[in-house]
């Protein structure tokens, strides 16, 4: 999925989560050709419908309010209310569903968009630059659009996916599995290894939190289990957050993986989709506030995904 109106989703030149991200990727792009390797499709708006099916209407009418006055924050103080954020979530939110409905139709089996995977936001807040949660919402739009339950929800981000893992910790048939730098030492500061669901869902949710300056080799050791986990759950469909912020050089994060990793995830979730859910994967490129890492790690989990 690529689109200019995706770059419309920032806070700001001078922010972290700036428009130069989106053109940094799309740049490496095409530098790599990959243009002509995929299919480009645009993106679209969601329908304050489509928001509703995770977010709470008193929520959205909050983006709705701030986001025509620009003035003020989404949450305690992380999240500016910028003009036009609504508008620019929506768009973040809308290309995510029509990435489901291009896999589920058979369109394709994979799909990647850039500007996606905001796992902070919860049902009634923004939080870490996230105003709406594209990921929580893809899980419900799946059940409620498709009837598909059981999904994988995989997440490679240096910050924890918050926002997901307490939306469905007592969710049986989300499969959340998170390799993010030690909560202790990093925001949100969640997603503690005994952190592993809650009822009937304990024992689905594998949290999988790195000390600072793990490497590639260290987090592929843990990758195995993770494998484990997605081959004994068989998922439907599979969702992945590649975050670029682990990876070695990022301003706010502390963690020294490289794009190999990246590449390797999405190239092993190939194979387990392949195995039991028709290939169907949906790649989300999440954080990430180093330029050269998000030129690197998006564009090799393109890569993988299309071998």
């Amino acid at each position: 999925m690529l689109g200019d109106e995706l770059a419309n989703y920032h806070f700001g030149e001078a922010h972290p989560f700036g428009p130069k991200r989106y053109w940094a990727f799309k740049e490496e792009f095409e530098h790599r050709h990959l243009n002509n390797k995929v299919v480009v499709s645009k993106p679209q708006q969601a329908t304050e419908e489509q928001l509703a099916l995770f977010h709470t209407q008193d929520y959205i009418n909050k983006v709705i309010k701030l986001s025509e006055t620009g003035e003020g924050y989404l949450d305690y103080g992380d999240t500016p209310a910028v003009k036009g954020i609504y508008e620019a979530a929506c768009t973040v939110v809308g290309t995510t569903l029509k990435a489901i409905d291009l896999i589920i139709k058979g369109d394709c089996r994979h799909v990647f968009t850039p500007i996606a995977g905001l796992h902070h936001a919860t049902r009634n807040s923004a939080a870490g630059f996230c105003v709406f949660n594209d990921c929580g919402i893809a899980i419900e739009y799946l059940r409620e659009q498709y009837n598909i339950k059981r999904i994988a929800y995989v997440d490679i981000d240096a910050h924890h996916g918050d926002g997901v893992f307490y939306s469905f910790e007592d969710d049986p048939d989300l499969c959340f599995i998170d390799f993010h730098q030690d909560g202790a030492t990093l925001y949100p500061g969640t997603g503690f290894i005994n952190e592993t669901g809650k009822g009937k869902a304990v024992g689905t949710k594998l949290n999988i939190p790195l000390p600072p300056n793990s490497n590639d080799k260290m987090a592929k050791a843990l990758w195995k289990n993770a494998e484990g986990f997605i081959n004994k759950f068989k998922p439907e469909f599979i969702l992945l957050q590649c975050g670029a912020d682990s990876l070695a050089g990022d301003p706010i994060t502390q963690l020294n993986l490289t794009s190999k990793f990246h590449a390797y995830v999405a190239s092993q979730l190939v194979i387990l989709a392949n195995t039991h859910c028709a290939g169907r994967i949906l790649a989300m490129g999440g954080g990430g506030y180093n330029l050269d890492n998000i030129k690197m790690a998006w564009n090799d989990v393109i890569e993988s995904l299309i071998k």
